[in-house]
């Protein structure tokens, strides 16, 4: 009877010790950030080759996670060389005063359905602003995979100074989506 007690209750426990799984080891190679935009009314797209993220994300404890992303601004990839170098200049990003963005999550808010609503402070150029992001998870492969994207204004970054303040050419709503994949911690 003991033996039978003890069976049952290591039987139960194995779903609980299989969702206490951190995902802390970032695969920067299979992650990617990307952005949108619209350019004289027209739709377009590009993404950033290099960021380094730190991620702490454990299911059973969610509102607990912790994320920090820096993006190497310079590695913006537009489609084309020149705009490449155009907005790492002065009146865009100014990748020599300020060579990354950086993202840290402040809060974690459980929505239901593997969605969460994750609050935190982004830093472009010097100027910090509050965002918030849906995030989606979902474990494929034994990797956890979070997808998401928010929207933010260029003006409140300064991103597009002197005659590309103006959003007749470039709009004014970036959209960021992300989608980030991490292996369990050893």
């Amino acid at each position: 009877m003991k033996r039978s007690i003890a069976a049952f209750i290591l039987a139960a426990a194995l779903p609980l010790a299989a969702q206490a799984v951190e995902y802390n080891q970032v695969q920067v190679d299979k992650s990617a950030i990307t952005f949108a935009y619209k350019q004289m009314g027209v739709a377009m797209d590009g993404k950033f080759r290099k960021f380094a993220a730190q991620l702490n994300f454990d299911p059973a404890k969610a509102t607990a996670a912790k994320a920090v992303i820096d993006v190497d601004l310079a590695s913006i990839d537009t489609g084309s060389t020149e705009a490449d170098q155009e907005v790492a200049g002065k009146q865009w990003f100014n990748t020599k005063a300020f060579p990354t963005a950086h993202f840290a999550s402040g809060s974690v808010k459980a929505l239901g359905g593997n969605r969460y609503e994750v609050a935190g402070k982004l830093t472009i150029k010097g100027r910090t602003q509050d965002i918030v992001a849906p995030v989606t998870f979902a474990i494929q492969g034994g990797q956890a995979v979070f997808d998401g994207s928010f929207v933010f204004k260029r003006a409140d970054f300064a991103i597009g100074e002197g005659p590309w303040a103006a959003f007749d050419t470039v709009a004014n709503e970036i959209q960021i989506k992300f989608r980030i994949l991490a292996a369990p911690g050893k």
